[in-house]
């Protein structure tokens, strides 16, 4: 251990502990977990000179307060929000030089649901199944912080922190727009609900959490209504349950559910959800996979 941390002065309505995650256990009923918003969790690692992969705080909302042991550099990405050190504004989106008692305050966003807190050194909590994040579904790695919580850092990287603006970084969507592949139970609904899921505007819904971004808008009527035995869920997955409205399973889902899958998000189109806030139009558009050549 470097001998370096933080404490948390105000742990926010959910703040987690995020890398990239723990992929690969879904055969063992272990969900991938990981940073909802890859892209924001990368640049904030960046900003400070971490590897990739070091873990950093994912703050969801209302932001979170920390307190410095040891000097260090943070950088916040993510959902734009006020960022003081000490009370004074200071950059969100570029490195920040923090002293020892010095304390980093990171305010409600502005637009966007989660924002990024990396620290030089990455967090340094100890690792589960080779990876630092904390899984909402089953409780793996590090509880969400709490007030008075202590995280320690690892060491620092003699790397020059980069600048922000050879960095791009995707804003939050005005409207969620998400491709949709076939998926294995699409016979389980009538033509006139997959009709519906490809012309139907949904909103985000307020209930939306890393395990699943729920929906509200036109219910999916099932051409079948006996139960299904559980059957294995991969990220992304669209998810039917009872009240006919889709859920696209996110970072923290179950590896396993028994309400069928209507279709299946692919994965590098699920990071703009980290971001949309509740209320946000989301629309489903419809591919169907290509014969293979040769093939009718």
């Amino acid at each position: 251990m470097s001998g370096r941390s933080i404490r948390v002065v105000r742990a926010g309505a959910l703040t987690t502990v995020q890398d990239t995650g723990r992929p690969g256990y879904a055969h063992l009923g272990v969900p991938r977990s990981g940073a909802l918003d890859p892209g924001a969790h990368a640049l904030a690692n960046r900003l400070v000179g971490n590897e990739p992969g070091a873990a950093v705080l994912e703050t969801t909302l209302n932001g979170c307060a920390v307190r410095a042991d040891t000097p260090t550099t943070a950088a916040v990405t993510g959902a734009p929000c006020r960022v003081t050190l000490n009370g004074r504004p200071v950059a969100w989106s570029g490195p920040v030089a923090v002293p020892a008692g010095g304390v980093l305050s990171l305010g409600p966003a502005e637009y966007g649901v989660r924002s990024y807190l990396a620290f030089a050194g990455g967090l340094a909590v100890d690792p589960v199944l080779g990876s630092r994040s904390t899984d909402l579904l089953s409780g793996l790695g590090p509880e969400p912080l709490t007030d008075g919580a202590t995280l320690p850092l690892g060491p620092a990287r003699p790397v020059r922190p980069v600048s922000a603006p050879t960095l791009p970084w995707q804003a939050p969507p005005a409207e969620l727009v998400l491709p949709l592949l076939p998926g294995p139970r699409e016979d389980w609904f009538t033509d006139g609900a997959l009709r519906t899921l490809a012309t139907g505007t949904y909103r985000v819904s307020a209930a939306s959490n890393r395990i699943g971004l729920r929906t509200e808008g036109p219910a999916l009527e099932r051409a079948r209504e006996e139960e299904l035995p559980s059957e294995g869920m991969t990220l992304g997955s669209v998810q039917v349950p009872p009240d006919g409205c889709p859920v696209v399973f996110l970072a923290d889902h179950p590896t396993t559910g028994g309400y069928p899958v209507i279709g299946v998000v692919p994965q590098e189109a699920l990071d703009p959800t980290a971001q949309a806030v509740p209320g946000t139009p989301l629309r489903f558009v419809l591919r169907r996979r290509r014969a293979a050549p040769g093939r009718n």
